[in-house]
């Protein structure tokens, strides 16, 4: 099945080197550009994108309200973001989390990474790069502004979801996580699906997010 991508980023070179990258890959096209995040949400509702590759700095509404915007259209469900960061510099991407991206991505990746990227935020799994990840949730995300995902919370999970929601916020994919517990891919992935439902989030990224902010993980026991 072919990815249909969405490219939004202000400056116009950047969109074009990566929409040449994406035009690249057998299993992608690029089907639409955005110089701002508010064209980012028209097209994203106009061109039945899969995924936004979106950067957070943009003009006229910058890139964690448009995620904000797309994540709350019930018609754009389907739709997942993979905001650009340039991770030292940027201290809106835990916010970009928060608001429903599915995951980030630094400016400065190499080629290849960046279509595994797609792939893998296309197929469901959060792009959380354990060490950054812990990093920047140890600064913004446990602060005053921290807004829990709607839902029940961790107390309504059993002993084994527990286990595999603290393995989710160490980064690991279900893969991962079967051999680490001693289960089956497939027991795996329905333990995850189970976790969403009953924290209410909308993908495992925003897992990571109910992790950290219940206590359950905390960045020093990475």
């Amino acid at each position: 099945m072919t990815i249909r991508v969405l490219l939004a980023d202000d400056q116009t070179l950047v969109r074009e080197a990566f929409a040449m990258l994406v035009e690249s890959a057998r299993d992608m096209e690029v089907v639409g550009q955005a110089a701002t995040g508010r064209e980012a949400v028209e097209l994203a509702r106009g061109a039945r994108a899969d995924l936004v590759v979106m950067d957070i700095r943009m003009p006229d509404l910058d890139g964690i309200e448009a995620t904000r915007l797309i994540a709350a259209d019930e018609d754009l469900a389907g739709v997942k973001v993979l905001v650009l960061t340039t991770y030292d510099t940027d201290e809106n991407i835990v916010e970009a989390l928060r608001a429903g991206a599915s995951g980030f991505l630094v400016k400065d990746t190499r080629p290849a990474e960046l279509l595994d990227a797609i792939r893998t935020v296309a197929a469901g799994e959060a792009l959380l790069s354990p060490g950054p990840t812990a990093r920047l949730i140890e600064r913004f995300l446990r602060g005053p502004s921290a807004r829990p995902v709607t839902g029940c919370g961790p107390e309504s999970l059993s002993e084994r979801e527990r286990e595999v929601l603290t393995l989710v916020a160490c980064g690991l994919n279900n893969t991962e996580i079967a051999q680490t517990l001693g289960l089956s891919p497939l027991t795996a992935k329905t333990h995850v699906s189970r976790i969403m439902g009953k924290l209410g989030a909308r993908d495992r990224a925003q897992l990571v997010v109910v992790a950290y902010e219940s206590g359950m993980v905390r960045p020093g026991n990475m």
